[in-house]
């Protein structure tokens, strides 16, 4: 789902929002090869007699005059940890407020994984979130209670209203947070994967530090495709600042945009063959697409985590 086509307005509530977002994805579902998927609840199971009956699906007893009852989380055994990294490069573009048609790469990730919550809530599975930038911002394990998800929504409503001028430390905390997750997960990364060329391989070593720990990880290459990927400016002289080093160039966007595409397109292949070999997910997602990519990417990856 696109965010253009909810009311567009500043966000206040991010709960709300997602549960919008998530609703036109499973409206969207119905024409897709996931229909039929279920979003609601893990999965039904036949009634046994002498059973607690508390958990018997009724309205699915008045379609079929079966007893069925619903698995919950703590029969599913699935978890998942979002991690979000909160360094100055995420908060580009700089937009005044975070509104449902103006959003930052942080403003993206953050309603990202507030959908991802609210799927998970229906699906029963725990939710667990670490954010990051030069420094391990807030970490909270997998749970799978309301009072638990409304906290880690508290968390990234934050992350809509804050300014960051920190440095990516990327590497370093994903040894961290692998670390302290200790039960097999699903691990979502939303990144820009900005840092220098001689952290790429250390960042990578963390990622293989999460499967090595035999996580599946899925890696959100989160990015602005009008400006960081097709280098999209107007047709005047522009002072080019990098948010996170502070270095400054003048240029004329149209004089390099050709090479600059090339040399990016590269960067983006190289990434994705990185992840393959390390049998890490792919996914690049921009900002301006909207949020599908990212909720059909976790479907696949529960269906298929075993």
């Amino acid at each position: 789902m696109n965010l253009s086509e909810v009311k567009s307005s500043e966000i206040k509530n991010l709960d709300i929002l997602a549960k919008q977002v998530v609703e036109g994805f499973i409206t969207g579902m119905h024409k897709s090869p996931f229909h039929g998927f279920s979003v609601e609840f893990s999965e039904h199971k036949l009634y046994n007699k002498g059973e607690s009956t508390r958990h018997i699906d009724w309205k699915l007893f008045a379609k079929t005059e079966k007893l069925y009852t619903k698995k919950y989380e703590e029969e599913t055994n699935l978890r998942c940890h979002i991690i979000v990294d909160n360094s100055a490069s995420m908060h580009y573009p700089i937009v005044k407020k975070q509104s449902t048609e103006n959003l930052n790469k942080i403003g993206f990730s953050a309603v990202a994984a507030a959908s991802l919550m609210e799927i998970l809530k229906r699906q029963r599975d725990a939710v667990g979130l670490s954010i990051y930038a030069d420094s391990y911002e807030y970490y909270a394990p997998e749970k799978g209670s309301e009072r638990h998800r409304k906290m880690l929504l508290h968390q990234l409503e934050q992350l809509l209203t804050s300014e960051s001028e920190a440095t990516t430390n990327t590497y370093k905390y994903l040894h961290e947070i692998a670390e302290k997750i200790h039960r097999r997960s699903l691990i979502f990364l939303f990144t820009d994967m900005f840092q220098t060329s001689k952290e790429d391989e250390a960042l990578f070593e963390a990622l293989r530090h999460l499967k090595y720990n035999k996580h599946e990880v899925v890696l959100f290459h989160t990015f602005d495709g009008e400006t960081e990927l097709n280098f999209d400016f107007d047709k005047v002289p522009k002072k080019f600042v990098d948010v996170e080093t502070g270095e400054e160039i003048n240029v004329y966007a149209e004089n390099v945009q050709e090479k600059y595409k090339e040399i990016v397109g590269d960067y983006f292949k190289e990434l994705k063959n990185k992840c393959l070999q390390y049998q890490i997910d792919y996914v690049p997602v921009d900002i301006h697409v909207g949020f599908n990519n990212v909720l059909i990417k976790y479907l696949i990856s529960r269906r298929n985590f075993k």
